[in-house]
């Protein structure tokens, strides 16, 4: 095969969705529809990625990713016209353009293979991706001739009665080899109701200079539905959830009932974790092996190592060591740092924390920009009161510090290596608790052997 790369059309606004945020912008399982275009093209080999933006063209150039270009469509004026706006961007490649709509979030990598796949063992100079549908809807159709070959494709408002009763159609995705198409494109004019330019007359130009076009007729129908308002937009993120979940149990997860889990497009779990009803698995989260997680708890952007279990809790943007237990009820926010071994219970908070290794909190406590050391007992209710209404301060505790329950622990602050509170003790902003010793009281203070202060 040659090397190929791709044009993905994202100027369009949208107007179905009723929405200020570029239609190719609208999350499913994830990440935009755009994303889900832009992965499956790098999965298909595409070398360089062209992303034509019009509408909204700053926000969608903003949500490229490295290595993308931008390439803009001031007006929109059709399809072929937006794929000539690509050119100046591709003036250097002389091979296969694989050309694709940005809101096509289900087309995948092993689809855009057999597409390009069959391009090239055809040495056509375009192959187009149908579809057989129950019903053709808005889709051009493919129209071919007594030999099963392309004669042209019918865009549905310009098509008669009888091209419309076709149920072939046209994805809208293509593979062109790139010098063939430039010529074609300088031929197109809007000879149509719309007055665009459309990429398919090209085709129809190709036909009539001698050019073999093929046809390539995707197996999987659902993979070239684009997504138009908020209905279909639900529709495409069902049944990317279901595509997830297929492939993590065929990779040996266990997923109780995958009906009522949704685990974005994007997360990796290992092999033997266990994933229990309504649990959502959100963004850039990454779950390790033999874990249980569920039911009713939320990851986002999160890792968690071997044998964690989590349960009944929130996490967003934190990390969790191996063997430590989550939950139930607790909430890591962003920065949480979560040992080996760790104990976390109801109610427990934990943001831009640090805890080490065996650190246990049981419940009812907020540890927020904190350092725990090793093996330390958190009593309940405990807080490291960390903003003094301007600016937020770190508490710092050693290795084997047990806190007294309802300790509050004013930032900065610091308690050393198995030091200790007792109930109800408030260690004033800038103090520090010697390592070893033993404070009590309101200012805490400490307490002096042998004494029995009530």
């Amino acid at each position: 095969m040659k090397p190929i790369a791709a044009v993905v059309l994202a100027a369009g606004e949208g107007t179905r969705m009723r929405s200020s945020i570029p239609k190719v912008l609208h999350q499913a399982a994830g990440q935009s529809l755009l994303m889900h275009v832009l992965d499956a093209a790098a999965g298909a080999g595409c070398k360089e990625r062209v992303v034509v933006v019009g509408h909204g063209a700053e926000q969608v150039r903003a949500a490229l990713p490295a290595g993308c270009v931008a390439a803009l469509q001031a007006k929109r004026r059709g399809t072929g016209h937006a794929v000539l706006c690509a050119r100046p961007a591709l003036k250097h490649w002389k091979g296969t353009l694989l050309v694709a709509g940005g809101d096509s979030p289900l087309l995948s990598a092993q689809v855009l293979k057999g597409l390009a796949r069959h391009h090239a063992a055809s040495k056509a100079s375009a192959t187009v991706m149908s579809a057989v549908l129950p019903q053709g809807g808005a889709y051009g159709r493919i129209l071919r001739g007594p030999s099963g070959e392309l004669e042209r494709i019918a865009e549905a408002r310009d098509a008669s009665a009888a091209e419309l009763a076709v149920r072939e159609v046209n994805s809208g995705v293509y593979c062109f080899e790139a010098p063939a198409l430039w010529k074609a494109l300088e031929k197109v004019r809007p000879s149509n109701a719309q007055g665009e330019y459309y990429l398919t007359d090209a085709l129809a130009l190709l036909i009539q200079a001698g050019h073999k076009v093929a046809v390539w007729a995707c197996p999987d129908a659902d993979a070239m539905r684009g997504v138009n308002d908020r209905a279909e937009l639900a529709w495409a993120a069902a049944l990317l959830w279901q595509r997830k979940a297929r492939a993590l149990m065929a990779s040996g997860v266990t997923l109780v009932d995958p009906a009522s889990t949704r685990i974005d497009a994007q997360v990796r779990v290992g092999r033997d974790s266990i994933i229990l009803p309504y649990c959502f698995l959100e963004g850039a989260t990454v779950v390790g092996q033999g874990c249980r997680v569920g039911p009713f708890s939320r990851i986002k952007d999160s890792r968690l190592a071997d044998a964690c279990q989590v349960e009944q809790s929130v996490l967003d943007q934190a990390q969790v060591g191996a063997g430590a237990m989550v939950g139930p009820w607790t909430r890591l926010r962003p920065g949480a740092k979560v040992g080996r071994g760790c104990r976390l219970g109801n109610f427990v908070e934990v943001k831009n924390s640090v805890l080490a290794e065996g650190v246990k909190a049981g419940h009812l406590s907020y540890l927020g920009d904190a350092q725990v050391g090793a093996g330390s007992n958190i009593g309940c209710g405990t807080i490291t009161a960390n903003y003094d209404g301007r600016q937020k301060h770190r508490t710092i505790l050693g290795a084997g510090v047990f806190t007294g329950s309802g300790t509050v622990l004013v930032a900065p602050a610091r308690m050393g290596a198995k030091s200790s509170t007792g109930a109800g003790a408030v260690v004033l902003k800038g103090r520090t608790v010697a390592a070893g010793q033993t404070v009590v009281g309101v200012p805490a203070r400490p307490l002096k052997r042998g004494s029995h202060e009530q």
